[in-house]
């Protein structure tokens, strides 16, 4: 049976900050890496203005990063979160619109905003 991401060791648990929102491009996104041993958690986060919402950095389809090279997970419209891998769309809530794994969901991370600062929750 294969793990689930929630029992990954290298997922970190709640209360560690993450960075200030400001750190983070309005609207835009910015990964983040955990390790623990040789296992890595992998994780993005999205901002739109004082809001921000996190999901693990996996496609549904391939298990790829969305964003391997940099921190762009944004359509230029800001409209969609972008599969650099395959060029799959999803609403800005996660569920696939487009691509090999439409009606998929991205993963949720939960993440909260506290004095204008992103933590994991």
């Amino acid at each position: 049976m294969a793990r689930s991401e929630s029992d990954n060791p290298a997922r970190p648990p709640a209360g560690v900050r993450l960075c200030a929102l400001d750190e983070i491009k309005d609207p835009g996104g910015k990964s983040f890496r955990f390790r623990d041993g040789s296992r890595m958690f992998a994780g993005f986060v999205l901002r739109e203005g004082g809001q921000a919402r996190g999901f693990v950095d996996s496609c549904p389809h391939a298990g790829w990063p969305l964003a391997p090279m940099d921190d762009r997970y944004l359509t230029r419209d800001a409209r969609h979160i972008l599969c650099a891998g395959h060029g799959a769309l999803f609403t800005l809530d996660g569920l696939c619109v487009a691509g090999p794994c439409t009606d998929e969901r991205l993963t949720d991370w939960p993440v909260e905003v506290r004095g204008g600062e992103v933590w994991t929750a």
